[in-house]
């Protein structure tokens, strides 16, 4: 009978959180940066967030009351008590 084997299993897994690098040189052979997997990982992260933030900003801007195009009128007989926007001399 076959017994389960935690240390294969584990080394086995032990080589995915080691992650990645990428480095880019430019012609002459110089170091131009480095890339690693904790920059992708903040990268999707802001992309996530931002598209998260465009869709919010979005949906309240489409749902929120908008000013009416027309004034509201009053009965006639109504005294007016709104002073006008603008006084003139």
């Amino acid at each position: 009978m076959n017994k389960f084997d935690l240390t294969k299993l584990q080394t086995r897994f032990d080589n995915t959180s080691e992650g990645w690098l990428v480095q880019v040189y430019s012609g002459d052979r110089r170091l131009l940066c480095v890339l690693e997997s904790p920059h992708a990982w903040t990268f999707l992260l802001g992309c996530g967030f931002g598209l998260l933030l465009a869709v919010g900003w979005f949906n309240l801007a489409s749902y929120s009351p908008s000013k009416p195009d027309m004034p509201v009128t009053m009965p006639p007989d109504t005294p007016v008590t709104i002073p006008p926007e603008m006084w003139i001399d």
